[in-house]
C-alpha cells in the first residue's frame, strides 16, 4: 500500500473500523428514536443528535491520525527490514503483540537459517579451494611431461590441458561472487599490465588456432580491481578462442574508458543475443559445440556489477561480436 495515497488509507481505515461505526451510528439512531417516542421538544432531539455528531467529529480524525502514524511507523520499519524487529512500534492491542512475537520468531529462524547457509558456503569454498590447490599438481606435472616432445598430439592435449585448468578456476570464481564478503581491492593499474596478462594467458591458445590479436598499447591508467578485471577479459578471450577459428581478435580501449574486445568469429544469434549473459544459457552455439557451460559471460556480468562496470554485446552471425566493458568510474578527490 502507498502511504502517499491518503483517500486509499482513510477507506481502509474506515473499512477497519466499520463496525465500530455502525454501532456509533445505530446508538445515536436509537437514542434519538427514544427520545421521540417519548415527545420530548424537537429541540433537545436535535441538541443529542448534534452532540454525537460533534463528539464522532472529534473521535475519527484523532484515531484517524494515529492510524496514519502507526502506518507511516510500519512503512519506515519495512524500508529498514534488517532491523525491523527495533524499528516496529509498541504493540497496542493483543493480535498486535502476538504478531510482534511471530515476526520476532521468524527473524530469528532466518538469522539461523542464513548463518547455517554461510557456514554451508565457506565450508564449500574451503573445499573447492583445497580441490583446485591439490589438482594443480598433476595438471603441472601432466604439462611438464607434455612439453617435454613438441608434437602435434601434446599440443592437442596440452590445449585440454589448459581447459581443464580454467574449469577448475572457474568454480572458485562462481562460488566468491556469490559471496556476501569479497577481496576486492581498488587502485589504479595500469590497463596495458591487465591486458597482456591475459593475452599472454591465452597466446599459446590464438597461436595454434593461427588468429592474430590485435593490440596496441595506449598507456592508460584506470581505477579497478586487478584481479577481477583480469578474469572478465580472460573469459572473453576464453569465448573468442572457442568460436573463433580464423581472422584475429582486436582488443581496443577508448579515450572514454570503454574496453572493446572484437573478434571474426561465427557471431551469436540474434534471438540469443539478448540472453548470452544469463546464468547457463548457451544458446545455439552452446548447443552445438556441447562443451559450454553457459557460465563464462554470466560471471563476467556479475563481476563486472560488482565492479560498478556495464557489459554489453554486439554481433553479427558469421561476422564476429564484440564485447564492451564500461570501465569508468568518477575519480574522487580527497582534500
Amino acid at each position: 500500500m502507498n502511504n502517499d495515497k491518503q483517500p486509499c488509507l482513510f477507506a481502509q481505515y474506515i473499512k477497519q473500523n466499520i463496525v465500530v461505526i455502525l454501532f456509533f451510528a445505530a446508538a445515536a439512531f436509537i437514542s434519538v428514536l427514544v427520545f421521540y417516542l417519548y415527545e420530548l421538544p424537537v429541540e433537545a432531539v436535535i441538541y443529542a443528535l448534534v452532540l454525537c455528531l460533534l463528539l464522532a467529529a472529534i473521535i475519527i480524525p484523532f484515531r484517524y491520525y494515529r492510524y496514519y502514524r502507526r502506518h507511516r511507523d510500519y512503512i519506515n520499519a519495512m524500508n529498514n527490514i534488517r532491523l525491523m524487529i527495533n524499528s516496529l512500534p509498541d504493540p497496542e492491542t493483543l493480535t498486535e503483540y502476538d504478531s510482534r512475537n511471530i515476526i520476532s520468531e521468524l527473524a530469528k529462524e532466518l538469522e539461523n537459517a542464513l548463518n547455517e547457509y554461510e557456514n554451508d558456503r565457506n565450508e564449500s569454498i574451503d573445499f573447492y579451494t583445497t580441490w583446485v590447490h591439490q589438482i594443480k599438481t598433476p595438471i603441472s606435472v601432466m604439462r611438464m611431461i607434455l612439453e617435454s616432445e613438441d608434437t602435434d598430439e601434446h599440443r592437442e592435449l596440452m590445449a585440454e590441458l589448459f581447459r581443464i585448468e580454467q574449469y577448475a578456476e572457474m568454480v572458485l570464481t562462481y562460488l566468491r561472487l556469490g559471496s556476501e564478503t569479497s577481496d576486492y581491492v581498488f587502485k589504479e593499474y595500469d590497463i596495458d599490465g591487465i591486458i597482456k596478462q591475459a593475452i599472454r594467458k591465452y597466446a599459446p591458445l590464438f597461436i595454434r588456432r593461427k588468429i592474430k590479436i590485435d593490440y596496441k598499447p595506449v598507456h592508460a591508467r584506470i581505477l579497478t580491481d586487478e584481479k577481477w578485471l583480469l578474469f572478465i577479459i580472460e573469459q572473453v578471450l576464453s569465448n573468442s578462442a572457442k568460436y573463433t577459428f580464423e581472422g584475429s581478435v582486436t582488443i581496443s580501449f577508448t579515450k572514454n574508458e570503454m574496453l572493446k574486445i572484437s573478434d571474426t568469429g561465427i557471431g551469436i544469434a540474434p534471438e540469443d543475443l539478448p540472453r548470452i549473459f544469463e546464468k547457463g544459457f548457451t544458446g545455439y552455439n552452446g548447443r552445438s559445440d556441447k562443451k559450454s557451460t553457459g557460465l563464462g559471460l554470466y560471471l563476467c556480468k556479475t563481476a563486472a556489477e560488482k565492479l560498478g562496470y556495464k557489459i554489453y554485446a554486439e554481433s553479427l552471425p558469421g561476422k564476429g561480436t564484440t564485447i564492451s566493458i564500461d570501465l569508468h568510474k568518477e575519480k574522487i578527490v580527497f582534500d
